[in-house]
């Protein structure tokens, strides 16, 4: 079954044959799966918050009914946590690199679009937290209560996505205030054209990203 553009029957499988040793591996293939879902839309809160619910209950359902007894069911939510956490700080980073874009083509952060650009960056974090616990809080009843420890404890951890997307802001911010100092407002006409498809920007900038890892690496992206 696909939904949000993930393949969740793929995903229940995966977690529910994963054996105690596989965490790494279950944490790969969340980020890889959640961060190809990212690409395949406008990266907006709403897409996110449907993604994010998505890998949630998919992961809840194969840890469910995952048979053997070592299996640590806490360590394995644990783990698709922190492989949405890592895709979603690559939506982070996209963020930032079309953000630095406009500001360098002379978008003050007063602008509107820009405004909410910045907005949606401070909110990411707890859009994360939120669209989980959500998710959570409709599995079945034995996942609950891990869950709700998973939450707990990277509440007070925090996450690479809210750490990142605090110094983004804090960044671009910066960076508006230098080109405001040196005068600079050029292409303005072109950059509010780009700035009103922004959420289409940064889902092709997520992509550009990935595709310079894949060759980066020297192997092909499954």
């Amino acid at each position: 079954m696909m939904k949000s553009g993930i393949d969740q029957d793929a995903m229940i499988k995966m977690f529910s044959e994963a054996s105690a040793r596989q965490g790494q591996a279950l944490r790969q293939a969340v980020g890889d799966a959640t961060l190809k879902a990212l690409q395949g839309r406008e990266l907006t809160l709403q897409n996110i918050r449907a993604v994010l619910k998505t890998v949630t209950q998919a992961a809840s359902a194969g840890a469910a009914q995952n048979p053997a007894p070592a299996v640590d069911i806490e360590a394995m939510l644990t783990n698709a946590f922190a492989g949405m956490d890592a895709a979603l700080l690559q939506a982070v980073e996209a963020n930032r690199k079309a953000l630095e874009q406009f500001v360098s083509q002379g978008v003050g952060v007063q602008q509107a679009q820009m405004k909410s650009a910045l907005a949606n960056l401070e909110k990411m974090e707890d859009t994360f937290f939120a669209s989980v616990t959500k998710a959570a809080q409709s599995v079945s009843a034995p996942l609950q209560g891990p869950w709700a420890h998973v939450l707990e404890a990277m509440k007070m951890q925090g996450t690479a996505t809210g750490a990142q997307a605090t110094m983004t802001v804090q960044q671009v911010m910066a960076q508006a205030q230098g080109a405001m100092r040196a005068g600079r407002a050029s292409s303005m006409n072109a950059a509010q054209a780009m700035m009103d498809s922004y959420a289409a920007l940064v889902s092709g900038v997520l992509i550009g990203m990935s595709e310079g890892l894949s060759k980066g690496s020297g192997k092909p992206r499954k």
